[in-house]
């Protein structure tokens, strides 16, 4: 089936140094941009990720220290690539929980605010899990009857969930050929404020910690009775793009009304 597309669609893959939102690294990506009309444009990109690939990473997307060493790093082609996704939107394989906030964390890191709020994101996974649960080889095996050679390598990988989610809408008639559709029924956590959920809406669209002391409370109330909580999150563990959500809410409490 063709996807019923208002602007472009961009199906992504990344490999990383690791599993770790906040301190792994990208060390490629692969993208297939599927237009309106339903032209076609793939490209795959190594990246340097200036840490050490660890070997348990190498042996499962079978990229090393070798192969990136003479590679860009992201910072260097983090513009081009946030123009190459502008005004589209994403979907990818468990993209919603990692491949969306560590490329989300990759932007803040190079200086480049990408505003995620105007592009919805189809998570392939969701749908299969909701509707099959397994795995993208056996998602492939089991929507398209192909085996999916050459697992683990981005641009296969890219491929293989645009195929998935085309049999996905031939498959189910209650699943609607439409990227919003798509994205509300795909959406790991819709309350979710920030990629990690740390802060979520309450039914009234207001911002509450979903975490430590002030789990429940609104967020905006803690900033003003607690301020020395923000200076607290901003040197903690927390991710660049939770961080940066943070900011904009106190910064919308300070400036808002003036």
């Amino acid at each position: 089936m063709k996807l019923n597309l208002k602007r472009p669609i961009v199906f992504f893959d990344l490999e990383t140094t690791g599993t770790n939102i906040i301190s792994d690294r990208i060390v490629e990506i692969s993208y297939l941009k599927v237009m309106p009309n339903d032209e076609k444009e793939i490209k795959t990109r190594r990246i340097n990720p200036e840490i050490p690939i660890p070997k348990e990473a190498s042996d499962i997307h079978g990229i090393t220290n070798e192969d990136v060493k003479n590679a860009l790093p992201f910072k260097a082609i983090a513009k081009l690539l946030a123009s190459q996704i502008e005004g589209c939107d994403l979907a990818g394989y468990n993209s919603n929980r990692f491949d969306i906030p560590i490329l989300a964390e990759e932007f803040l890191r190079a200086g480049i605010d990408v505003d995620w709020t105007k592009q919805k994101f189809v998570d392939v996974q969701t749908i299969f899990h909701k509707k099959e649960p397994r795995t993208l080889l056996a998602a492939l095996k089991f929507y398209c009857n192909r085996d999916l050679e050459n697992a683990h390598s981005a641009a296969e990988d890219a491929k293989a969930t645009y195929e998935v989610l085309k049999a996905q809408l031939d498959k189910y008639p209650d699943l609607q050929n439409d990227i919003i559709f798509l994205s509300n029924y795909s959406s790991f956590n819709k309350k979710n404020v920030d990629f990690a959920g740390r802060i979520v809406y309450n039914e009234k669209k207001q911002e509450l910690f979903n975490f430590g002391k002030y789990k429940g409370l609104l967020v905006e109330e803690v900033l003003r009775e607690d301020p020395s909580y923000y200076n607290w999150i901003m040197q903690g563990n927390f991710s660049l793009y939770t961080k940066k959500v943070f900011t904009n809410i106190k910064l919308r409490q300070a400036f808002g009304n003036k």
